[in-house]
């Protein structure tokens, strides 16, 4: 659902370093499903520290707790939520 709407899709294997470059502004966006709380919490900070938005998938604040997060710029982060809606989670 993601793919036909942007420009193109970059990973680079490591959710700490995918995290760090939204909030360098190197990526604009990052989401991922059945990710570890130690992997994404420091990068949690770092990008609200530099003006992003992180939330759930479900647009909440339980990443930790679920285990997904979807982090953007402010002018990325809606849209993308409504393109992930309804795209199913790994079980």
């Amino acid at each position: 659902s993601v793919m036909s709407e942007v420009a193109g899709i970059r990973r680079t294997g490591s959710a700490s370093v995918d995290l760090a470059w939204v909030a360098a502004g190197r990526f604009d966006a990052y989401w991922e499903a059945g990710i570890q709380p130690w992997d994404m919490a420091a990068g949690i900070v770092i990008v609200r520290e530099a003006g992003g938005i992180v939330s759930d998938l479900d647009g909440g604040d339980k990443m930790l707790e679920k285990g997904n997060i979807v982090c953007a710029n402010a002018n990325v982060h809606k849209g993308l939520l409504g393109l992930l809606q309804g795209v199913p989670s790994p079980a």
